[in-house]
């Protein structure tokens, strides 16, 4: 029985170029929030990154934190929308906004989503709290639990409001996080988002309107939550579509109200005017070819495993540059569709791309030909190297 040790080098494949046109001319954004975090969604591009990730006072904007582990809850059969939840003295005593509950009352839970994402309850947030793990401080160590495990890596929280507390801190990319998570993992109960008003048994009319000023501008703007303290200033944790695209970001350190509707309308116009994407590959469009170690076949295409697009910005004029890289040769078997490479595309002002490429057959492994072959190739190459060495 033959065994073979040997292996062939690493190999770095393969630089091509693309012919893409954009029309517009991106220019940069400055923006004046104090740190920011912009994101398009349908591409996963960070589009913009200002103190991203240090953690600040979130202000009400932390109440999404709460929301998502009140629909975890509801996912999880936990709680239904018609859940009544009873209402502590702690809870009608909250300060700042309210639903304005009291003792007797036993909100639903979609009374209480409502009343946190259009009102700011800070009321209904101790509500939930309580109703979900007995006592803030108990639904506070939850929070921290839960957002280490999906990836929040800048935020601990103290209370399930916002309310000022040195322990509560979130980065902005932590609640862009956040919200793209609520928006993709919850889209059964993202619309209460969008919801510009409710009055809660009318018992504040001048507080039955959401705070989100962008909501009606007609910009696409459906979500999510606004936020101020003094220590915070003002800040938005926005999301807008328009056409194919969505936009995720999050605005914080205002001076004003005004401000913050000038800059939040500012940021969604320039995500969606100043960036185009582009289709660069269908389905199954071959970028390169890789040779296959020990397989039944030689060499296997690199394909794109769907048809693949990519957000630029407007100053990116006549081409780009991919590379494909992979570390070979490729090690059979593998599958269909198996990724071996990615696409690796430069872009101006943005992060590099990094696509997945796939086999575009199965390719077994071989039998005895063609490591035969294989072995042959790696003595040849090892010869050859000998040779140059002596010469030199």
């Amino acid at each position: 029985m033959l065994r073979f040790f040997a292996r062939l080098p690493r190999l770095i494949l393969i630089t091509t170029t693309f012919a893409l046109a954009c029309a517009t001319a991106a220019t940069a954004f400055e923006t004046r929030a104090r740190a920011a975090w912009v994101y398009d969604l349908s591409t996963q591009t960070v589009l913009m990154s200002k103190e991203a990730q240090t953690p600040l006072p979130p202000a009400s904007m932390s109440k999404l934190m709460t929301m998502n582990m009140l629909f975890e809850a509801l996912r999880d059969g936990r709680v239904t929308l018609d859940t009544q939840f009873s209402v502590s003295t702690r809870a009608k005593e909250m300060g700042g906004s309210t639903m304005f509950l009291n003792e007797t009352d036993r909100p639903t839970v979609e009374e209480l989503i409502q009343g946190i994402i259009v009102l700011s309850g800070n009321d209904a947030c101790v509500t939930v709290a309580e109703g979900l793990a007995g006592t803030e401080d108990n639904f506070a160590r939850l929070m921290n639990d839960r957002a280490k495990e999906i990836g929040m890596t800048n935020s601990t929280f103290a209370n399930a409001s916002g309310w000022p507390n040195p322990a509560q801190r979130m980065s902005m990319e932590d609640l862009g996080v956040l919200a793209t998570r609520l928006i993709t993992e919850f889209p059964e109960y993202y619309g209460y988002f969008g919801q510009r008003e409710f009055p809660y048994d009318n018992r504040a009319p001048q507080n039955k309107n959401n705070r989100n000023p962008l909501l009606r501008l007609g910009i696409g703007a459906d979500g999510l939550k606004t936020g101020h303290t003094q220590e915070a200033g003002y800040g938005l944790v926005g999301s807008a579509t328009q056409g194919t695209r969505r936009i995720v970001f999050v605005i914080t350190g205002l001076d004003s109200e005004a401000e913050r509707a000038q800059e939040a309308e500012r940021v969604v116009n320039w995500a969606f005017r100043q960036f185009v994407e582009k289709p660069i590959a269908d389905e199954g469009h071959e970028f390169a070819r890789a040779p296959v170690w020990m397989g039944s076949e030689s060499d296997v295409g690199l394909v794109a495993p769907r048809a693949m697009s990519l957000l630029l910005p407007g100053s990116q004029l006549d081409g780009l540059t991919a590379h494909v890289v992979y570390t070979g040769p490729l090690e059979a078997p593998f599958q269909q569709g198996d990724m071996l490479a990615e696409l690796v595309i430069e872009r101006d002002d943005l992060p590099e791309a990094r696509l997945p490429l796939v086999a575009d057959r199965t390719v077994e492994r071989g039998g005895i030909g063609p490591r035969l072959r294989t072995a042959a190739t790696v003595l040849r190459r090892k010869l050859e190297g000998q040779a140059v060495s002596a010469e030199q």
